[in-house]
């Protein structure tokens, strides 16, 4: 009878803490799966990101070039790039959706809509728990190491990579991509 007390007891108090493990869970709102990501834009409009093959697809946007700005508020080369990259935009619009990533930890959607104040940035802004998760596995993906220089514009279509850039790029550099990737 001391043995079954004992066993239920320990078997009772293992069940215990793991159920209150300190492990990281993610938000169910946060990440559907290991690949994919749910991004929140300052609209809080959702968005779904699918890790495919070698690239990252963005739901809904079929035919449409994406790029995924990797950036930071406090970046001088990110906050110059915002121009250019709201010009493209606007440019390409019914073609072009772009995607800024903040890898900031725990950063306000004031800060971000100060960000997009000061520096133009009319184009997506997401400020999400998996911004982060998301940001390293594109990085990942481009095999540019854990400490990463930014800004990084990862540039896809239909999930199949384009090209990548890294620190100040010009805007006719990431436009030439974006027409060979529309064919034109």
């Amino acid at each position: 009878m001391f043995k079954n007390f004992t066993l239920s007891l320990v078997l009772a108090s293992t069940f215990l803490f793991l159920a209150c493990s300190n492990d990281k869970i993610e938000d169910a709102n946060s990440m559907i799966s290991k690949d994919e990501y749910i991004l929140t834009s300052l609209e809080k409009k959702q968005y779904t990101v699918k890790k495919e093959d070698s690239g990252f697809l963005l739901k809904g946007a079929e035919g449409k070039v994406v790029i995924f700005d990797i950036f930071a508020t406090w970046c001088p080369p990110c906050r110059g790039e915002a121009t250019h990259l709201s010009s493209l935009q606007e440019k390409y619009k019914d073609d072009l959706i772009i995607i800024g990533i903040s890898i900031e930890n725990n950063i306000l959607d004031a800060k971000l809509q100060d960000f997009r104040r000061r520096y133009d940035a009319t184009y997506m802004l997401v400020n999400s728990k998996t911004n982060r998760t998301l940001a390293d596995a594109i990085v990942s993906e481009l095999d540019l190491g854990e400490r990463y220089p930014i800004p990084i514009m990862a540039v896809y279509k239909d999930g199949k990579y384009i090209n990548h850039f890294i620190g100040a790029t010009e805007e006719e550099l990431i436009e030439s991509d974006i027409k060979i990737a529309l064919g034109r």
